[in-house]
This record gives C-alpha cells, structure tokens and sequence, in this order.
C-alpha cells in the first residue's frame, strides 16, 4: 500500500554499524519504519526493525557480515518492502563536510570532493561514500541528499577554529571543525519547542555516547565544542582517546616503532574507555563492576572528570551559562552518570533534582535554579529527513 506521502529513507552509517528509517516527507515527517545493521564487521551482525509504534521485531542474523555485504542486504532488504515504493529520495549523514555549511544534493562533483577529502576522516567517509555510492548504482535516478555533521560549527569564531601549528597548513583544511551537528541541530530545535527564550541564552549541548562531545552555543549558534579536525579529539570516548599529547607519537614510534597507522588504530580503537578498563567500551558495562573492579572505576571516573572540566571551560567562553542539555546513549539514559558531572558544579548555578533526575525527566534541576538542565533525546535520523525535505522541497507533494 503507497503512502499518501512521497517518503524519506535516512540513512546513517557508522564504523559498525547503518541506522536507517522511512519517513512521510510532510511538514512535519512521520516515522513510518526504522532499524539498524548492528555489529559490522563483528560476530552476531544483526538487522534488527522497530515497527511503526517502536517496538523492535525479531532479529535478522547475517553471516559473515562486512560493511559491502551489509549494505547490499539492507538495499535488499529495503527493496521488498511495501514502503520502498513510495520513498522519492535518500538523506545520508556525511561526517566530514569540511567548509559545507548545509545539507546538498549528491552529484558528480560533490562525490568526488568527498574523496578527495577522505584522508580527514578515514574511519568515516568511505564507508558513507559507499552508502551513497550504492544507492546510486541501485537506483541512479533516486534523490540524495548529504547532511553534514560539521556543518553546525560553521559559526563558530575563527580562534576557536584556529590549530596552533604552522600556518600553511590552514591553507589546506587544517583546523578544529567539530562534528555531532545533526544531533545539535535537532537538539537546539527541541529545545526552542519547550522554552523558546533559552535559544538565545549561554546553552552546552552535551552528547553523550559512545562517541561524545560537547558544544557551546550562544544566540543560537555554535561558538565552540570539543571535538577538532577529527571526531578522535576532545572528551575520552569509548574507545577514542580524546585529547592526548602530540608527543606520544614521536614516543611510541621511538620505543615501540609503533606506524602512524598502528597509532591511528591505537587512539580511535582500542582506547578510551575501554583502553582505561581493560574489559569494556560500554559505560554501562563499567558501572556495573565498579565496585569490584578498580580499572572499571577509573575509567568511569575519568568519563565524568573529563565532561565536568569541559563543560567548566566552555561557562568560561560562554560568559555564563543559562541551559545545559544532556542526550545521546549515556546522555539521555544514565542518571548516576549525570550526578556525577554536575556534582560540584553549583559555583557555575547547577542543580539537579535527584528525583527527577533518577526519573530521567525532561527538566532534571529544580524549578528556581539558576541554571535549566535538561534531558532531551536526539534524533539525527529526523534531523536528516527534514533536511532533505527542506532540499528537494517534497513538504508539499502528493503521491498522483
């Protein structure tokens, strides 16, 4: 059965994993079908489908899943369902956007910017190239739209943009760029919906997940955030390092002949959290054997440290701070996490509600504090969707 609706598909691919959902192209788009291809690359790959109302359906095991055999299963997949008929275009996230500051219709030429620019980001961009690279092949006269996550950061100020190197290299793209911005941007649209006026205020947007940073947003747009030329940057992650000292590749190339490659692996893969650890890259894994664990406590401790520190420097560029908003994976969903970062904050105004924050309710400070801390859940999948409404201008079709 068609849709009254032209459709969106969505389409978000990580390191080991594609995200995707349907969506009526309305004013307002509806999610029609979601699911993701989880553990790529990994034992136990999974599709696993959410229905129309959330509830997740039995899983698909797929054997012997790498990142090319998955997107084909997902476009078969894709392709034998009802609703496929009625989808008119296809809204990928792109991590790495460079000077692009809104989403834009793939063609020829921006393809083949993206790789040129691939060695900026080469955990992300060619697994979304392939994305987007097969779905042309598939289907050559389908719409697609790229959304990039650097977007976002395009205001922020040249000295926070600034990398303190020779200064040819920001000649060639070398600078801090920030990433996360699908997710900021939905987050600071959510935000609007429930307290207008906070939009125009001091505002840290803290997105907490597996891959974590934060952001400093003041009127509206961003002035800083954690993350740099890479995502590998800022916050301890979990298995990212965050900021670590430049000095440690010449170290380790000197005391172990560690490669740039084996020391590229090293900081985005096997460290971070589950580095500190030992056992897990999963906060939640770590809270649960804390208490008998000393490296599971570290690393958790070294987790809400970090994020307090950051969120202090950013008050700092802020001026102030009016609003701070917690989401994504630990974000929306750890309230022992959020205690944590925010206990001794209270010289910045920050207060949590211990009830409403174990409750993970919307507002977790009290009502009179001077500070608004949030809970707000985020949505990259309908941030890409209404980028790509927006784009193709589909908010008005109507299938004949």
């Amino acid at each position: 059965m068609k849709s009254a609706l032209p459709c969106i598909l969505t389409i978000n691919g990580g390191s080991s994993s594609i995200r995707f959902a349907v969506y009526d192209a309305g004013e307002t788009p509806r999610r029609r079908l979601d699911g993701k291809i989880d553990r790529i690359g990994m034992s136990g790959t999974n599709l696993v489908v959410n229905d129309p109302a959330g509830k997740p359906q039995a899983p698909c095991r797929l054997v012997a899943a790498d990142h090319r055999t998955a997107v084909a299963f997902l476009l078969d997949w894709l392709e034998a369902q009802p609703v496929f008929a009625s989808v008119k275009a296809a809204g990928h996230r792109v991590v790495h956007g460079m000077k692009h500051s809104e989403p834009e219709r793939v063609t020829p030429k921006l393809l083949a910017e993206l790789h040129r620019i691939t060695p900026y980001d080469p955990d992300h961009l060619p697994r979304e190239i392939g994305l987007i690279e097969a779905f042309r092949r598939r289907h050559p006269k389908l719409p697609q739209v790229a959304c990039f996550d650097t977007a976002f950061h395009r205001t922020m100020p040249r000295v926070a943009k600034l990398l303190p190197i020779p200064r040819r290299y920001a000649a060639k793209g070398v600078q801090r760029y920030g990433f996360h911005g699908l997710s900021y941007a939905y987050l600071m649209e959510e935000l609007g919906r429930r307290d207008a006026a906070a939009t125009t205020g001091r505002v840290i947007l803290a997105h907490l997940g597996s891959g974590a940073s934060l952001a400093a947003v003041r009127h509206g747009k961003s002035i800083d955030t954690s993350m740099g030329f890479t995502p590998t940057a800022g916050l301890v992650m979990g298995t990212r390092t965050g900021d670590l000292d430049p000095g440690l590749v010449y170290y380790l190339a000197r005391t172990e002949r560690m490669t740039a490659a084996q020391f590229q692996r090293m900081v985005n893969h096997e460290s971070g959290l589950l580095g500190v650890s030992g056992t897990s890259s999963d906060l939640r894994d770590l809270c649960a054997r804390e208490a008998f664990d000393a490296r599971a406590a570290e690393a958790v401790e070294l987790f809400c440290y970090q994020v307090k520190k950051w969120i202090g420097s950013f008050a700092a560029a802020l001026g102030g701070l009016d609003t701070l908003v917690f989401s994504a994976g630990i974000g929306e969903n750890a309230p022992l996490i959020r205690q944590r970062i925010c206990d001794g904050l209270g010289f910045l105004g920050i207060e949590l509600d211990l009830k409403r924050n174990a409750k993970n309710e919307p507002l977790i400070s009290p009502d009179a504090g001077r500070v608004k801390v949030r809970v707000i859940p985020t949505d990259e999948e309908l941030m890409i969707a209404r980028s790509v409404t927006r784009v193709l201008h589909l908010g008005s079709l109507r299938d004949p």
